[in-house]
């Protein structure tokens, strides 16, 4: 039993005691003696509860039955590209199982590619999570998941599949931008982007790539005190330059210098929003300098 269980994340379902020989009064006993402890209903812990979400999440898999995949916000939790696990667990279903405490999903369409198993547990592939999850995100969480993905164990040709076999999905839509972009820009990239950026929004004077607070800065508006970082993964990516990007931030500010960080997605892929947005800044910061 201990060793079945181990294999589960440390849980054990009704079918699989009988098969060891533990009939239901057995089942009884071992709850009333804490070596068995309830999860779902025909789903228990072996020895004592697991309060991990991790471990709980492969319980809500084992609730749903044979097929049952870890799926939507779960299963991005599990993938990585969540930073905290929902409540209740979401999983998909390609039949009628919907037992109580689990967000259960119905799919008939879940082909061999759209199912994995990671950390010992069936879940959706990283292309079909990031599908299903993106009806409910907005947009900058949707580019952040999607950018965070594609570091990962996503990639383009992934996500393109998956969109191309479900056309209709209420995430296709919003993924295909996603699936038309090139290769992380270079830094000149970027820069040239920024210039054609601000040509067409009518974006105030700028100086490009100068010194502020002993270190270079992507661009200055020098009158507003407001620095902006073109990120691009190709040269601001890793979680060393990520912690070292945002310990400048904060060094500038101490110095006055505020900082904001436009990607090349939104930039290209919502230009209009993002200039809107850096409008508002300039002129905030404008009416707070007496500019």
């Amino acid at each position: 039993m201990a060793m079945l269980a181990a294999k589960q994340h440390g849980h054990i379902i009704r079918a699989q005691l009988g098969e060891l020989g533990v009939d239901d009064a057995s089942i009884s006993r071992r709850l009333k003696t804490g070596r068995l402890h309830r999860v779902y209903p025909g789903v228990y812990a072996v020895g004592h509860p697991r309060p991990l979400p991790i471990d709980r999440a492969a319980a809500a898999v084992l609730a749903c039955g044979p097929g049952a995949v870890l799926s939507h916000s779960s299963a991005a939790a599990l993938w990585g590209f969540a930073r905290h696990w929902p409540d209740p667990f979401e999983v998909t279903v390609a039949g009628d199982r919907r037992p109580k405490q689990i967000r259960v999903h119905r799919s008939r369409q879940l082909i061999w590619r759209d199912r994995t198993r990671t950390h010992g547990i069936p879940v959706t592939s990283p292309a079909r999570t990031v599908l299903d999850c993106a009806p409910t995100l907005s947009d900058g969480r949707l580019g952040r998941v999607v950018d965070d993905a594609l570091r990962g164990p996503l990639s383009r040709d992934g996500l393109a599949d998956v969109v191309s076999r479900n056309p209709r999905h209420p995430g296709a839509k919003r993924l295909e931008p996603f699936i038309s972009e090139t290769a992380a820009p270079t830094r000149s990239q970027l820069e040239r982007g920024f210039k054609a950026f601000a040509r067409r929004f009518g974006l105030p004077p700028f100086e490009l790539n100068v010194f502020v607070c002993g270190r270079e800065v992507d661009v200055l508006f020098r009158a507003e005190r407001l620095i902006v970082e073109l990120d691009g993964y190709d040269f601001h990516g890793g979680r060393g330059s990520f912690e070292r990007d945002r310990d400048h931030d904060v060094d500038a500010l101490a110095h006055g210098f505020v900082t904001a960080r436009i990607t090349w997605p939104r930039m290209k892929g919502t230009p209009a929003k993002e200039a809107q947005r850096l409008h508002a800044v300039l002129r905030r910061r404008r009416d707070e300098l007496g500019v």
